[in-house]
């Protein structure tokens, strides 16, 4: 599907904002039939971009594909605009009478899906898919077609079907009175061919390399797995005449072909994961390397197309290090570089996170917060004269930490030597504290906005009497909110002394006082927030409340205080033994 990459600047601010107003967002993914003229591909680009509020998030050209794949984001009103705009200047700049490529294809703008991101149904984003067809097939006038759900019929939902033929036969289907466009002309436009217009679910393009050359054994490979599988010849038992039947291939929600990318010099298996609550990425390259593998071919590496989900990642990492019957509960990042590696991501480019998942792409140019600063930063922040960070995120820290200590000794017993028989129960383990860790690196920025919000509640004015009152209201909302917050620290601080017992009692006896320190790091957390918790219940008149929160919070600490005191005797009982 595509091979090569083309770096642009990006502008998330807008994309951003919209995510924390609520507002909705969709995502546009159109595919050109030009991949080889970076001059025209940029012109394409730059009718996107012109449009304020997009977010650009990849552009894509490939050489042997001859094919561009863009993805932008924003409202829905700006990215029908955008896509009308890029579908407009790609009839100036692309003559489909002179194309040839790799990949199936029947028109400039060949598809052009709109896939909902946040805030938004898929009903609604179909509806937006109609109007943008629509537009496009009485602006432009050339045949437009709806696919997925915003297909106007069951015949047309699947892109395969209304692709089918491709350009060279698409004249012929349009004389067919069963492909008459939806929208647009009905006559056959040299030029421009058609475009299918849809709303679908997120979908992963992605290409297994393969150290081969064979077309026919990649396309092979391809039959085996997707779910449409292949035809074969069989005789029908009652008449004993020769029929075709289709048998089935393995995975659900998938569709591939096999094909020669000779810039690379392989053959790939191409395919659409159409569903990936259905069909993993992980669980596609198992079955196209197992296909390989049984005859003689392996899978030398894989090429994502576009962008992919954060989960996408990290449920690969997890799978492929439980085939190694090693501890899943590493950081994020740990596991993108199993997944990157088991898979060859960086086969035949390298492998860019920021650059490859999606929420990792949206986030950029976004400031860091608290989570991700240097300890150096952190300290010198909290040791200034500002008043927040204070006492309620160096808790959280402190939560975190205790969070890392015991996952770091199951991850540690989980690899001890002649322990194998054991690294599930600690892989269990060390996910659980995993958990916990991020929910609680989440916290050091939570308590510090809550503070600012309570801080700019009282900046509100007061020369009124309703904006006196409306002011109250505000603090007071705000500073339950600030309860709240170091509450959710104890809270969750509290959930790990379960792992952090299991690894005294049953952890690497050379890690028990790494556990021990964890114990101490989170009874100073859960002490840390209590005081945070009764700071901020003074502010707040609601007695009811307050009262539930006091005792809420007074009985968690006194747990904690008895678990942290039995788990130090237990340490010391074992460093006494030792």
């Amino acid at each position: 599907m595509i091979a090569g990459k083309f770096r642009v600047n990006f502008n998330f601010a807008d994309c951003l904002h919209q995510v924390k107003t609520m507002h909705q967002l969709i995502e546009c993914v159109p595919n050109f039939s030009e991949g080889r003229n970076q001059a025209v591909i940029d012109q394409i680009v730059a009718s996107i971009t012109a449009i304020e509020g997009i977010s650009l998030l990849s552009v894509e050209p490939g050489a042997s594909t001859n094919r561009t794949v863009v993805t932008f984001v924003g409202e829905p009103e700006k990215v029908v605009e955008a896509a009308f705009q890029c579908a407009k200047k790609a009839k100036e700049l692309i003559d489909m009478r002179r194309h040839k490529g790799e990949h199936p294809r029947f028109g400039a703008t060949d598809v052009m899906p709109l896939i909902p991101v946040a805030n938004i149904s898929m009903e609604e984003t179909a509806e937006w898919a109609r109007k943008l067809g629509k537009r496009i097939g009485e602006e432009l006038n050339y045949p437009i077609f709806l696919y997925e759900s915003a297909a106007s019929s069951p015949s047309r939902k699947n892109l395969s079907e209304v692709r089918s033929g491709e350009y060279e036969g698409l004249e012929a289907k349009l004389a067919k009175p069963e492909w008459k466009p939806d929208f647009g002309s009905a006559q056959f436009v040299g030029e421009t061919g058609a475009t299918a217009v849809g709303a679908r679910d997120f979908l992963i393009a992605v290409n297994f390399n393969l150290n081969t050359t064979s077309v026919r054994r990649a396309n092979a490979i391809a039959f085996d797995v997707r779910e449409a599988g292949r035809v074969v010849k069989e005789k029908d038992p009652i008449t004993g005449k020769e029929i075709e039947v289709r048998v089935p291939g393995k995975l659900k929600a998938t569709k591939g072909i096999g094909w020669l990318i000779e810039e690379y010099g392989v053959a790939q298996v191409s395919m659409n994961l159409t569903n990936i609550g259905i069909t993993s990425l992980h669980e596609a390259f198992d079955a196209v390397d197992e296909s390989a593998r049984s005859r003689g071919i392996r899978v030398t590496g894989t090429e994502i197309v576009g962008l992919a989900p954060l989960k996408v990642f990290t449920d690969a990492g997890k799978h492929f290090l439980k085939k190694q019957q090693r501890s899943v509960g590493l950081p994020e990042s740990e596991l993108i570089k199993i997944a990157v590696k088991s898979m060859g991501l960086d086969d035949l480019a390298p492998f860019h996170p920021t650059e490859k998942i999606i929420e990792y792409k949206l986030a950029e140019g976004k400031p860091k917060g608290l989570d991700q600063a240097s300890i150096q930063a952190f300290t010198e922040l909290t040791a200034s004269e500002a008043p927040a960070p204070g006492g309620g995120s160096v808790a959280a820290l402190l939560g975190s930490l205790a969070a890392a200590l015991g996952v770091m000794v199951a991850n540690l017993s989980g690899h001890k030597r002649g322990w194998d028989d054991k690294w599930e129960y600690f892989s269990d383990w060390a996910e659980k504290g995993e958990n916990l860790r991020q929910t609680l690196l989440h916290l050091i920025d939570e308590d510090t906005q809550a503070f600012n919000g309570v801080m700019d509640a009282f900046g509100l004015p007061k020369s009124t009497p309703e904006e006196k009152e409306a002011r109250t209201a505000a603090i007071q909302a705000a500073t339950k909110v600030a309860v709240e917050a170091p509450l959710k620290v104890m809270k969750t601080t509290f959930e790990l002394f379960p792992l952090l017992k299991a690894m005294v009692e049953n952890g690497n006896p050379n890690s028990i006082t790494d556990a021990g320190v964890g114990a101490n790091c989170a009874r100073s957390a859960i002490y840390g927030a209590y005081l945070n918790v009764l700071v901020n219940l003074n502010g707040i008149s609601d007695e009811a409340y307050v009262q539930t929160v006091k005792e809420e919070s007074a009985g968690i600490l006194a747990d904690a205080l008895a678990l942290e005191a039995g788990l130090m005797d237990l340490v010391k009982t074992e460093l006494v033994k030792g």
